[in-house]
């Protein structure tokens, strides 16, 4: 928010920050006794896609960066799999799945992309 710093303008990190903004606005909708359950997992999850990514982005060693990257990607599977719970359980519809199922792919592949790269 305050440094200006290079990861701050790249795709990953904006797919990242929209993600966690779009887990926050559906889980709002999840009933109220999965607050402190399904929902605080959902969130935290979201939270460490974009946390990860950001600190990934400030490690010298390409062994640090990918394994910040790693765990952002297993942080996006796990957003992935809760939602998939919640909307089995009916939580959630799947119009109104449509924006985060693309913002889970959008930095799935690019956090792949990034573990994969000589970076």
């Amino acid at each position: 928010m305050f440094l200006q710093l290079a990861h701050t303008k790249m795709d990953v990190f904006q797919q990242s920050k929209n993600l966690t903004l779009e887990c926050y606005r559906l889980t709002k909708e999840f009933p109220s006794d999965e607050k402190y359950a399904m929902v605080q997992q959902i969130r935290r999850a979201a939270v460490s896609v974009h946390l990860n990514i950001a600190e990934g982005c400030s490690r010298r060693s390409r062994a640090e960066r990918k394994r910040y990257f790693e765990i952002a990607r297993g942080s996006v599977i796990e957003v992935d799999t809760a939602i998939d719970i919640a909307h089995k359980l009916r939580y959630c519809d799947v119009k109104s799945l449509d924006n985060v199922g693309l913002l889970i792919t959008s930095c799935f592949r690019q956090l792949t992309g990034l573990i994969m790269s000589d970076q």
